[in-house]
């Protein structure tokens, strides 16, 4: 099992905080128990092992199965995994200087979607639902969601590198989820990432999110249509692609073009993507997190001509 250092990874971390699921898990090492032997092992009574065997299933630790047995038919407790490895995002302390550029969700320079699709502003729909042509609405600009099944939707960003600074990571982050009929959380989509042309890698979506409204969703809006996605950190290094410390590819900030004028970003559900889930994108108006789309180039600053002289006369 993989874990990473996100909300993702919580339930695993979860259910090992618990003296009483260790030592359930130490008694599955040795063999596969079903309720009433777990319970008796550790002392306590079956409906509270019920409780603590519903924790480590949510978190994949281990698996049930309905087995016949001496009394009928019984819930075996199977230990499911083997070792468990954490990955750590790339060290980035020394990483403080950085440009950032903020782009509203309505400021996209490119698209092709395919409904369901649709956009809005803080206080109104934008034309009709599942209307491509509401697109190129000029009130466009102003939107803070967006949403489609299939297709793309691209950006363009303004580089303010300058010679004298080095590009080490390039940071973009914004709130996305999947976009089903009405809300599913259990609606996978794989979203495909694109810097100047280059494939980032893709991100499963794992559901569009209803459950309860959006911290910055306007009260107007459907209570029966998405309120919320998941914050997403894509990070460019020297080493690869990292989405939230898991890497994407190993596609380095040397193969983007980094040091271009401008940039492109591009937010794509393919049509031969596996889990054609369509994707929505959450501005700072909509959603849980009062933020847009946020791109930082993290560098490293070359000593000016000046200092360089005044250490070699030192060095001589």
């Amino acid at each position: 099992m993989q874990l990473d250092i996100s909300t993702d990874s919580l339930p695993v971390y979860e259910a090992l905080a618990s003296k009483v699921r260790l030592a359930i898990i130490q008694q599955l090492t040795m063999r596969s128990m079903n309720i009433r032997e777990l319970a008796e092992s550790v002392g306590l009574s079956s409906a509270i092992m019920t409780m603590h065997i519903k924790k480590l299933e949510k978190s994949e630790i281990i698996r049930t199965e309905m087995v016949p047995g001496k009394a009928g038919i019984q819930k075996l407790c199977i230990l499911d995994v083997e070792q468990i490895e954490i990955h750590f995002p790339p060290k980035t302390e020394s990483l403080t200087k950085y440009h950032e550029t903020i782009l509203s969700v309505g400021h996209y320079t490119d698209f092709y979607v395919e409904p369901t699709c649709g956009l809005a502003t803080p206080e109104q729909i934008i034309g009709e639902f599942d209307e491509p042509r509401y697109f190129l609405d000029p009130e466009r600009v102003n939107a803070k969601i967006l949403w489609f099944s299939k297709g793309y939707i691209e950006y363009k960003i303004p580089n303010f590198l300058t010679p004298t600074e080095n590009p080490k990571a390039l940071e973009i982050s914004l709130e996305m989820s999947s976009e089903a009929p009405f809300t599913n959380e259990n609606w996978p989509s794989d979203i495909t990432f694109y810097l100047n042309n280059v494939n980032l890698g893709t991100w499963t979506s794992p559901g569009d999110f209803g459950d309860s409204p959006g911290k910055y969703t306007p009260d107007w809006w459907p209570k029966v249509i998405n309120q919320y996605g998941l914050l997403k950190f894509i990070r460019i290094t020297e080493e690869g692609t990292y989405m939230d410390g898991m890497k994407l590819s190993d596609v380095t900030i040397q193969d983007i073009q980094i040091r271009s004028m401008q940039w492109s970003f591009r937010v794509s559900v393919p049509n031969d993507a596996k889990n054609v889930g369509g994707v929505t994108i959450f501005g700072s108006r909509f959603g849980n997190y009062k933020q847009d789309i946020i791109f930082r180039l993290f560098y490293t600053k070359d000593l000016n001509p000046g200092t360089q002289k005044s250490i070699a006369k030192t060095n001589d």
